[in-house]
Order: structure tokens, then C-alpha cells, then sequence
């Protein structure tokens, strides 16, 4: 209970950390008068290069931050809880990825937002759950699609605001799809369902008569 209880606070402790970094640099941008949107995307421009490591750090407005924290946090526990040998690594490769891919295909615009790591993170957990086909990570790929099913539409620019970064939610998708796929055979695996019978196979065989083990003796 005790190790359950451990395995769930470790799991909060990088998305809360990156949570209180987005508020403090947005305190300090009201605060401090300052306006942080050049540190976005700016496709095909030298000037929005930077943006692809620094994008999700900033938000236009606390109500943009708002509707970002709790997908944010939720999805971000469940890829530490769940993968959490290889979530660095797929929630790095999905944050590089969004942003370079926003940066190829997205309009001139400063492109800015969490919205896009949420997406590759909501992708990545269904795609990974199916691909896999292990009971709870499956049983994850279903919650977030209850819980986040109607976030496709604000993919394509027909069912997206003018002011909505659709490209950014694409580019998000996208990368979490081909994180799930690349990274099927690391982290958690389904058991093999012959498992039990394999090992009792081996007991047996590993246990030796009488004469095989008067023999041993006599040897040893």
C-alpha cells in the first residue's frame, strides 16, 4: 500500500513542477508587463525557431492557462505513473516534435500553448493503450477518450477558432501517434497469457528423481 501510495506522489512530482513553472512565468509577464509570445513558433522564420523548445511555457491569456492546467496535469501523471521508465523520453520527443513540426507546417502567426503537448499526450496514451493490448493501459486509452474525445475537432481548421493554433493541435497528435508506435516495445508490456503454465513446466523438469540425485551427491 505503502509502495502504491510512493508510486502515485513520484508520479505528480515532474507535471506539478511544469505546472508552477507555466504560473510563474505567467505572474511574472503580467506582473512585469512583459509579453512573452515572441518565445512561441513563428513558422519557417528564423525569429520562431526558438519557439519549438519554449511554446508551451507560454500562454496568452490566464484563460488559456486555466483550461490547460487540468489536461495538462492529468494526462502528464498518467504517461509518469503509467510509463514511468520511458516517459521522459516520449514526454521530451513530444514536446521537440510538436514544436517542430508546428514550425513546418503551421501560419505565420506566433504559435503558443501547452494545447499541443496535451494532444500528443492524449494520442500517444490511446494509441499506446490499443497497440500494447494490456488491460489498464487499454483501460487508460478509454478514460481519455471519454474525457477528451471532442478535442479532434480542434484539429482541422473548419471546426477550429481563428485564434486557435490547429496546426499546433495536429502537430501534437501526430507526434504522440508515432511516440506510441516507436516506442511499442519499451515500458510496459502485456504478460504472456502462457506464463504460469511455462513455469510450472520448468519446476517439473527442474525437479530430479532419486537415482539423478544419488548421483548428484555422489559427484558433487
Amino acid at each position: 500500500m505503502k509502495h502504491d501510495i510512493r508510486r502515485i506522489a513520484l508520479a505528480a512530482v515532474i507535471p506539478l513542477f511544469l505546472i508552477f513553472i507555466l504560473y510563474l512565468l505567467k505572474f511574472l509577464e503580467v506582473g512585469m508587463d512583459w509579453d512573452f509570445r515572441r518565445l512561441g513558433v513563428y513558422p519557417m522564420e528564423q525569429r520562431g525557431v526558438f519557439g519549438i523548445f519554449a511554446h508551451p511555457l507560454v500562454h496568452g491569456s490566464w484563460k488559456h492557462l486555466l483550461a490547460n492546467t487540468l489536461p495538462l496535469l492529468f494526462l502528464m501523471w498518467c504517461l509518469f505513473y503509467f510509463y514511468r521508465h520511458i516517459a521522459s523520453y516520449i514526454f521530451f520527443a513530444i514536446w521537440i516534435g510538436c514544436g517542430a513540426l508546428t514550425f513546418l507546417i503551421g501560419k505565420p502567426g506566433w504559435h503558443i500553448g501547452a494545447s499541443g503537448i496535451i494532444y500528443g499526450l492524449a494520442f500517444f496514451l490511446f494509441f499506446s493503450g490499443i497497440l500494447r493490448k494490456h488491460v489498464p493501459l487499454i483501460a487508460i486509452s478509454l478514460l481519455v477518450t471519454f474525457l477528451y474525445g471532442g478535442l479532434i475537432w480542434n484539429m482541422f481548421p473548419f471546426f477550429a477558432k481563428e485564434t486557435t493554433s490547429w496546426e499546433g493541435h495536429l502537430s501534437g497528435a501526430i507526434t504522440g501517434t508515432i511516440c506510441a508506435i516507436a516506442f511499442m516495445g519499451y515500458g510496459p508490456q502485456r504478460p504472456d497469457p502462457f506464463a504460469d503454465e511455462k513455469e510450472e513446466e520448468e519446476e517439473e523438469e527442474g525437479i530430479p528423481d532419486e537415482e539423478s540425485g544419488e548421483e548428484e551427491e555422489k559427484a558433487f
